[in-house]
């Protein structure tokens, strides 16, 4: 495969790229989606990339496909961008044309591409970060024989002394709207209406309550017109304290003020628990919880 035609209407960080453009140089292109947690996740790595191998041939291209509709609003895409500290050119590909053109499946994916735009190798998911930078070294050096490459990032050299973390026995991702939810995953009381992608707090005092087993939990949400929307976190039918999630207050209350993916909960013990959520903002729209070990 070639590298495509990164043919969309909107990129942040840097003017349109093109194949053309890029012959010469080793390219990483990235398609994530900046709610997703699997990609950020691999967030730190892709910095590491840029800021390590930019000067010495890689360009590293960001490709954001929206998973859900908020996700097509640029504004939101480039909160996410300054929120990750993300440089490297970012392409919008809110048609999905690079993602077709890839035959992409998945989030997040890497594909890498070498100095005359032949795709080498490709990577789906969290993980093998130390393979990647391995290959983006190895196509740098034939770029230019020769070149004095720095030390492995210290990220993937903590990478490899560690591992990849066993998510064996977690609560899968629970989708809430009507297009991917299973029934009985989680439960809702107040006013609430359902629609494809989320349910959204209709009015009244609404609560969500959600039965889990992981040490985190990760909410994608969008606070709707009320923005900032406080939530208060319960665990086991208490205020959340000491495992609140990063996104979450000493006073277990979360302030959601944009569409993003909130950290509730953090530290858990790998027992069966309940998280509750209680808002009383109209327009509240989670769509989705994701967790870790």
């Amino acid at each position: 495969m070639l590298l495509p035609a990164l043919a969309v209407q909107r990129w942040v960080n840097s003017p349109p790229q093109t194949p053309d453009a890029l012959r010469g140089r080793v390219v990483l292109v990235d398609v994530w989606e900046y709610t997703c947690v699997n990609w950020i996740r691999t967030a730190p790595y892709l910095r590491a990339w840029h800021r390590d191998y930019a000067d010495l041939g890689l360009t590293v291209i960001g490709v954001h496909a929206p998973e859900f509709e908020f996700g097509r609003h640029a504004e939101n895409v480039e909160r996410g961008i300054r929120d990750h500290e993300l440089t490297y050119p970012i392409a919008l590909d809110d048609d999905f044309r690079i993602w077709r053109a890839l035959r992409n499946d998945a989030w997040p994916a890497k594909y890498l591409f070498d100095a005359d735009g032949l795709l080498v190798d490709r990577w789906v998911g969290e993980g093998g970060y130390e393979r990647v930078e391995s290959e983006i070294r190895r196509l740098i050096e034939v770029r230019a024989p020769g070149t004095r490459l720095p030390p492995v990032s210290p990220e993937a050299t903590a990478f490899a002394r560690t591992g990849q973390p066993s998510y064996l026995g977690i609560t899968p991702e629970t989708y809430l709207g009507a297009d991917r939810a299973v029934p009985g995953s989680f439960a809702v009381a107040g006013d609430w209406r359902r629609s494809g992608e989320y349910v959204e707090l209709a009015g009244g005092t609404g609560e969500l309550g959600l039965p889990f087993n992981a040490g985190e939990v990760n909410l994608v949400v969008d606070p709707g017109p009320g923005r900032p929307v406080p939530v208060r976190v319960l665990l086991d039918g208490e205020p959340i304290g000491t495992e609140r999630g990063a996104d979450v207050g000493p006073d277990a209350v979360a302030h959601i003020d944009r569409a993003a993916m909130i950290r509730l909960v953090a530290g858990a013990s790998r027992d069966d628990h309940l998280l509750t959520l209680v808002t009383d903002r109209p327009g509240f729209r989670p769509h989705v919880f994701t967790f870790g070990p």
